[in-house]
């Protein structure tokens, strides 16, 4: 019966929804400017935790992107105003989706690049490969005699 009640109960925790971080005294009387901060803050990265959102995060840097971003928005900015007052302050790192212009263009173009390379240099060796097998020789030419010495002996 223990047993019976222990796994109801972790399979209850296990269902539970994720509770969010943000904590009470963050949330914003205004409840147009609470869901844009918390829009704004799902695409927002916690400079310490690894690809998990501020929102979601306990991290007291997260905590401070989030008061941080509901100043913004409550000073009268725009979402794109916000979030690029984060991005200037903490670097394109705090974004969990990156621009794909400047620098990143690179990063962004390099891996489908590499495999296109790859797949060449591939199919460029296995070709090289191929060519090199040696083919069988050609038969040569049979002189007037050996035809004659061939037709005989396929007569008999």
């Amino acid at each position: 019966m223990k047993r019976l009640l222990a796994a109801t109960a972790l399979a209850l925790s296990l269902l539970a929804p994720a509770a969010h971080a943000v904590q009470p005294d963050e949330i914003l009387p205004d409840p147009t400017l609470e869901a844009r901060a918390r829009a704004l803050s799902q695409n927002l990265r916690c400079l310490v935790c690894r690809n998990e959102n501020i929102d979601d995060s306990n991290a007291p840097l997260a905590r401070d992107l989030r008061i941080l971003l509901r100043e913004r928005l409550t000073a009268g900015d725009t979402d794109d105003q916000a979030v690029a007052y984060l991005v200037d302050r903490y670097g394109e790192y705090v974004l969990l989706k990156p621009t794909t212009h400047g620098a990143n263009l690179i990063l962004w173009i390099a891996g489908p690049a590499m495999l296109i390379a790859g797949i060449g240099i591939a199919v460029y060796a296995n070709s090289r490969r191929y060519r090199r097998v040696a083919l069988p020789p050609s038969p040569e030419v049979l002189s007037e005699q050996e035809k004659k010495r061939l037709d005989e002996l396929m007569q008999q």
